[in-house]
Order: C-alpha cells, then structure tokens, then sequence
C-alpha cells in the first residue's frame, strides 16, 4: 500500500522525500518564511538544493535590495560574489551607514525594511531652531551613540532619490 520506485539493481524501495523534484520542491519554499527554509532545508538534498536557489531568496528580497547591499558597510568584491541567500542574511544583519548615524535591516520573517535614526540627526521641519526644542542626551538612552527607535516597515519612506517599497512607522 505506498508508492515505491524501481532501483537500478532490479530491486524496490519506498519513496522518500528526496525522490520530489527539485523545481517542485522550490516552488514551494517560494511559499514560506525565510526561517522555515532554513528548517525545510535541513530534510534532504533536495530540499537543500532547492532552498539554495537563488529566486527562492530573490522573491524575499526587497525590489531595492541591490542599492541596500551598496550602502551596506563589507568588502566591495565579496558583495558581487554573494548569491541571493547570502544577500537576505547580510541583510537582516544591522548595517550602518552615513557615518554611523543610521541603522537598517531587513526584518527576517517578512523581509520588511526596518531603520533606526540618530537623535542628533533628525530635525522638525518649519521649526529647526534651537529656541523650539533641543537635544539633550540622558543617562536613559537607549544606545550610547544616541540611535532612537524608530521602526519602518517601508511605504513610501525615501532615502537619498531611492524609494524603499511599502513603509509604515511603527516606532
């Protein structure tokens, strides 16, 4: 009552999981969140083979991932090496940029766009004057070098003449 195969040798066994084909197997880890292929992959050959393929992690990936991975901070020749896989952990990683002044990553199960923001950097438009308001660092900070939380999950949020896909503020 199973399914079996025929071997080369004449003989039978049961099928198993890496008999699946692996643009089968592919098609649906495109289905999951990252961390669960990561689990998937753990099964077989197959399943590992599959979850290595590069438009299994493109679909995971920002539409602006390449002019994310120019602003991460690493080796210029080891980001053009890197396969897509690679590209999503380095990532979901924090990466600072603009002299250490902002944060970002991509958040792991979703793949959304995520950024904290130095205090010393942001200012209140129509108001940018000392007498309105000031910065005071406090015993209380969150982090030593004064990066506040402000969580985006990217829609409409633009940094320098690039816009980043869907963003809501979530501080």
């Amino acid at each position: 009552m199973g399914a079996w195969v025929s071997r080369m040798d004449g003989g039978e066994r049961p099928t198993g999981l890496g008999d699946l084909p692996e643009s089968c197997v592919a098609e649906v880890l495109l289905r999951l969140d990252p961390p669960e292929i990561g689990r998937f992959a753990r099964l077989s050959r197959t399943f590992r083979a599959a979850a290595s393929a590069d438009f299994v992690w493109e679909a995971k990936l920002p539409s602006n991932y390449r002019y994310l991975m120019e602003k991460a901070p690493g080796e210029e020749s080891s980001k053009h090496g890197f396969g897509r896989r690679e590209m999503f952990a380095k990532l979901c990683r924090p990466n600072r940029f603009d002299a250490d002044t902002k944060e970002f990553w991509l958040e792991k199960y979703t793949g959304g766009f995520c950024m904290l923001i130095s205090s010393k950097v942001l200012s209140i438009t129509g108001i940018n004057d000392q007498r309105y308001w000031n910065y005071i660092p406090t015993n209380e900070s969150r982090a030593a070098n004064g990066l506040v939380g402000l969580f985006y999950k990217t829609r409409g949020l633009k940094i320098p003449n690039r816009r980043i896909p869907s963003a809501n503020l979530v501080a």
